[in-house]
């Protein structure tokens, strides 16, 4: 039965701008709305909510709903929220239950497959969800609110699933091309480093593919930024002192995290890092690998990404001799120059990256062929 006394009994009328509609019945309708609403509460998730006989039944999905079938997300049911939270969008006040921003990220109409208590099933018929979706109750004892969330459908047209990891590409080292074709970025002197995220969260990998997320909780926030958005970025992370790129910085900071005599917090206050990522691999089920760089860097630069620890570093066109000089004079260790067609290709060195170090800014300049 419909109950809107757990949601009341969270909630003070004056304190935040959620609907409270009045003691009572709850009003009719069809059962067939549907939303889903972006929640940067003291974590980010996704809530599900389906009218059901004059209420929104709720689920919290810290993943967001899966675009492919093969994948199974935890949805946490949650209590009855009042029809009105259909249109609902703003900013709960800190101290308060659910306290953060939430804005739509999909509404629209439902189907009901099948409703009982120990599964739900329906079509979805959004502007960014559309297809068959279950939720299963898994009747743990000890965690009744957790059921699970999949897609029944396949996923649509065209959608490429999330890469895990792809072998970094590498640069050749050589003397520095210059012509209209090329594009230059500074070496920082860093850790190769991907950083996949999905659902909200970013997993850290070496160049090797090992998983090290654990070692830089700072990064955490960069999961959040790209929120439902996959994306898998390759980059370098690189710590700074006075001001500057640190290889002994880094050094420390990694021994620090293998040693594991420290909380990786701690470590991330004493010697922080910032991800800087120059690539973008995949983004939202498309491939980037055979996109020229140019497309590629322009569709990284495109989703804003700034942080506290992270953002996309310059790149230029034009005149390497220049940035080459710039890297010698802020004590970089030189440059990558990329060719502005080039494709990633992972795991594969080939002349259309080559990195040239800031000792040779007076050595030969090779003329775009």
């Amino acid at each position: 039965m419909p109950d809107l006394s757990e949601y009341r009994r969270k909630r003070h009328p004056d304190r935040t701008p959620e609907p409270m509609p009045a003691a009572g019945d709850p009003p009719t309708g069809a059962d067939d709305l549907f939303v889903v609403q972006q929640h940067h509460a003291s974590s980010l998730h996704w809530d599900l909510r389906l009218e059901r006989e004059g209420v929104l039944v709720s689920w919290a999905v810290p993943k967001g709903l899966p675009p492919e079938p093969d994948r199974s997300r935890l949805a946490v049911h949650t209590e009855d929220h009042p029809l009105e939270y259909v249109s609902f969008e703003g900013e709960i006040p800190a101290g308060e239950y659910g306290a953060g921003r939430m804005w739509i990220w999909d509404r629209g109409r439902y189907e009901t497959l099948h409703w009982n208590p120990h599964k739900v099933e329906v079509v979805l018929h959004g502007e960014r969800v559309r297809g068959r979706y279950v939720l299963i109750n898994q009747h743990e004892p000890d965690r009744p609110q957790d059921w699970v969330l999949r897609r029944l459908d396949p996923a649509e047209p065209g959608w490429a699933g999330l890469p895990e990891f792809l072998p970094p590409m590498p640069a050749r080292a050589g003397p520095l091309p210059e012509g209209p074709g090329w594009a230059y970025e500074f070496r920082w002197g860093g850790m190769r480093a991907q950083v996949r995220a999905e659902g909200g969260r970013p997993a850290v990998r070496d160049r090797a593919g090992e998983e090290i997320t654990a070692w830089f909780p700072e990064l955490r926030g960069l999961g959040e930024q790209l929120g439902s958005l996959e994306a898998l970025l390759d980059g370098e992370l690189v710590a700074f002192h006075e001001g500057r790129p640190s290889a002994a910085a880094l050094r420390r900071r990694l021994a620090a995290s293998t040693s594991g005599g420290q909380r990786p917090g701690s470590q991330a206050r004493r010697i922080p890092v910032a991800y800087l990522p120059f690539d973008l691999l995949h983004l939202d089920g498309r491939s980037c690998l055979e996109l020229p760089y140019t497309e590629r860097r322009r569709l990284l630069t495109e989703l804003g990404l700034a942080g506290p620890h992270w953002r996309v570093p310059e790149h230029y066109t034009g005149d390497g001799q220049a940035v080459l000089a710039a890297s010698a004079d802020n004590g970089l260790a030189g440059v990558i120059a990329k060719r502005t067609s080039a494709r990633y290709r992972p795991g594969r060195a080939n002349r259309d990256w080559i990195a040239v170090d800031a000792g040779s800014l007076t050595g030969e300049v090779v003329p775009d062929a």
